[in-house]
């Protein structure tokens, strides 16, 4: 498997009610109407504690393989796709970090 997390931080103005909103009701489904998508698409939202984190969700996405996932950011990417336009309306992209992830589960 080969798996990718992305730490995300939501655009100044947008509350957490409002991300996780258009996340979840716009966003999951605009990308999943795409391409077939990950084996596993997992959106974590930070719970505040009243400490200011670093980032606001968590997505984990899980692939047969690098070609997979290629393949699907190749789609999510591509001019005219509304991925970035999307993410640009509630995400601070220039904030976005991803990594690739060797997954030890046990």
């Amino acid at each position: 498997m080969f798996k990718v997390v992305a730490l995300l931080v939501r655009k100044a103005g947008v509350s957490r009610e409002e991300l996780i909103a258009h996340y979840e009701d716009h966003h999951v489904p605009l990308v999943t109407s795409l391409a077939p998508g990950p084996i596993d698409y997992r959106r974590n939202y930070v719970v505040s504690d009243g400490v200011s984190g670093d980032f606001d969700v968590m997505t984990e996405l899980t692939f047969l393989d690098r070609a997979a996932y290629e393949a699907w950011v190749g789609v999510m990417y591509a001019p005219g796709s509304g991925v970035a336009a999307d993410e640009e309306t509630f995400l601070d992209r220039s904030r976005t970090r991803s990594f690739v992830v060797d997954e030890r589960i046990g």
